[in-house]
């Protein structure tokens, strides 16, 4: 008998159905032509399936619709006595983010500028600004912006090799750093002594860390920071160690940039 199951339990279905067949998400995705993204997002229960898109799945993940929307379905028992398995190889990408200094500098020059007037960023809203406007553009384009590495540290997200490049910038007249008394506090923050190179940046580039900066440049950094930390990129990695990009597909609002429902398919 079938039953009307939510998109929670049917994506809960497709994952187990493709983890049993030995699929990557690039697999199935490149199978069913969706993008990665949006599977991730229907595995999630956070985007519906059409009938298109489940008569595919049925055909790649060897299931039928009838027993897949039944209430007494059984991956273990289902798939297994399946003796015909379609096999899908692909070329599973592998996104590594390699830093592009220059990029790098010319977005903190900017961010910095655009904040320059504002008591509130020190490093620690810093940070969480070059973290959001990097991890935001990846999961809207699937490209990285800058490169750059974040660990997973107590105050949030940090990005890697970041006093380095601060004491270049401040050796070659880049920026200056000056510490100041925000309310209670002392803070370290960092004045633009040059402007960014615009061209360096692309318009969507540059439209990310806009919104990014519109969005969240007003905010203390208590609360920037506990905010990164609802983050999934954030929460599911372990302290101290390096922030997969790849685990932006997984947000849920408010923190998801990407409309996965109107996604078109790919070709």
């Amino acid at each position: 008998m079938n039953v009307k199951l939510s998109q929670k339990q049917i994506g809960q279905r497709i994952t187990e159905l493709r983890k049993m067949k030995g699929l990557s998400q690039e697999d199935l995705a490149k199978s069913v032509t969706i993008s990665r993204p949006s599977l991730a997002q229907i595995e999630l229960g956070n985007r519906g399936v059409n009938v298109f898109e489940l008569q595919r799945l049925s055909f790649i993940l060897g299931f039928s619709l009838d027993d897949f929307m039944s209430e007494s379905f059984s991956v273990s028992q289902d798939v297994a006595a399946k003796t015909e398995e379609l096999i899908v190889k692909t070329d599973e990408r592998i996104s590594v983010p390699t830093l592009q200094v220059d990029k790098f500098i010319n977005v903190l020059l900017y961010i910095l500028e655009r904040c320059a007037g504002k008591p509130n960023v020190g490093e620690t809203v810093l940070n969480k600004l070059l973290y959001f406007s990097d991890f935001n553009y990846y999961e809207l384009y699937e490209e990285h912006l800058t490169g750059a590495k974040y660990r997973k540290l107590p105050y949030g997200p940090v990005p890697q090799n970041l006093d380095t490049i601060i004491g270049q910038m401040m050796e070659n007249g880049m920026i200056q750093r000056i510490k100041t008394a925000y309310y209670s506090m002392m803070q370290t923050r960092y004045i633009p002594l040059i402007k960014a190179d615009l061209t360096e940046l692309k318009a969507s580039e540059k439209e990310v860390i806009d919104k990014v900066i519109e969005q969240l440049s007003d905010w203390s950094a208590a609360a920037i920071s506990n905010y990164s930390h609802k983050d999934m990129p954030w929460l599911a990695s372990k302290d101290g160690e390096e922030i997969n990009y790849e685990l932006v597909f997984y947000r849920e609002a408010p923190f998801s940039v990407r409309n996965y429902g109107d996604e078109p398919e790919e070709q």
